[in-house]
């Protein structure tokens, strides 16, 4: 997923030869994004200290899709992608007095939003199931 889509929605393909800072800045990249989809952990955690009677049942029956369907909700990964399209705004903005860079932050907030939309999102949800199968072992 990495090689193949994420890097080429942020760069052009080619060569530039800074082999070290590309390196780094992909490990850190990776741990950024690890990161945030084992959050999913500690929201499943949550989730089902708040109501295991919908919970066990299912972690019980080892359903997967039911576990999915409980925990996701599309008005909370709206608000989710809505809020990184804001971040990404304001945080990728870049400041120059000889071009308008207006089209650039348009681009980074696509980019943001589409990665949390179809990657992070779907992979913290299955971090979460996972967790959950394993809660009551």
């Amino acid at each position: 997923m990495y090689f193949r889509h994420l890097i080429p929605m942020f760069l052009k393909s080619g060569h530039d030869g800074n082999h070290a800072q590309t390196a780094l800045a992909d490990i850190t990249l990776l741990q950024a994004i690890s990161k945030r989809i084992h959050y999913g952990k500690f929201v499943a955690e949550v989730k089902f200290r708040e109501s295991p009677k919908i919970y066990e049942p299912l972690i019980r029956a080892k359903d997967r899709e039911a576990l999915m369907n409980e925990l996701r909700s599309e008005s909370v990964e709206e608000r989710v992608v809505k809020r990184v399209e804001r971040k990404a705004s304001v945080f990728g903005q870049q400041v120059s007095l000889e071009y308008d860079v207006s089209g650039d932050t348009y681009m980074i907030n696509s980019v943001a939003s589409k990665l949390y939309k179809k990657y992070l999102i779907p992979k913290t949800t299955d971090v979460q199931v996972e967790y959950l199968l394993k809660r009551l072992d």
